[in-house]
């Protein structure tokens, strides 16, 4: 028996586009240098977004425990070779 031609949950055909999308001034490729560098995103604990309420807040908190944190991994890694 042949299978009809038509799939079933097929919606490729259907305009899916919501009236309040407007791409009419778009530009195609406008943040694909910035998307290339690569993205990280990270999510806040809602019990610490008022410590860090920005982007901004939690790199500058960061870059304040980067050291502490290298020199803490420089020390095991001696440890280890001893």
């Amino acid at each position: 028996m042949k299978k009809s031609g038509r799939r079933k949950g097929r919606t490729d055909d259907r305009d899916t586009m919501r009236p309040e999308y407007d791409f009419s001034r778009a530009v195609r490729g406008v943040t694909v240098a910035r998307y290339a560098q690569g993205a990280n995103v990270v999510v806040i604990d809602p019990d610490i977004l008022d410590v860090f309420p920005t982007g901004a807040s939690v790199n500058k908190a960061l870059q304040a425990l980067a050291p502490v944190l290298r020199q803490q991994r420089r020390a095991v890694g001696r440890r280890r070779s001893a």
